[in-house]
């Protein structure tokens, strides 16, 4: 991950919500539970995101049933690596929000 680059919200989300392996349906209740209902996926933007992360690598598509429709994905090392270093990127966001407006 680039130094000083931002997740989107949903794909933040998205990779939040596979610490352990989801399905595509899944996948957009649980953003939508993490985020209080605030993020909320269509079907359309769900699966562009997903192929998006399987390209870069910070998601992988579980192996499938041949007869299966229902597409399982997972987290990788590089995927939570990006996560984490979103998440200390958040956390320095809002320390220093916080620290600023004590001054006020």
């Amino acid at each position: 991950m680039a130094e000083g680059f931002a997740l989107t919200e949903a794909t933040y989300y998205i990779l939040l919500s596979l610490i352990k392996p989801l399905h595509g349906y899944g996948i957009m209740q649980k953003t939508e539970e993490l985020s209080g209902g605030r993020v909320r996926l269509a079907a359309g933007t769900l699966y562009g995101a997903l192929s998006a992360l399987c390209e870069k690598g910070w998601i992988l598509l579980l192996p499938t049933d041949s007869d299966s429709r229902r597409k399982e994905y997972r987290l990788t090392e590089k995927g939570l690596a990006v996560l984490r270093t979103e998440v200390a990127r958040l956390r320095e966001l809002a320390d220093n929000g916080e620290r600023v407006l004590q001054e006020v």
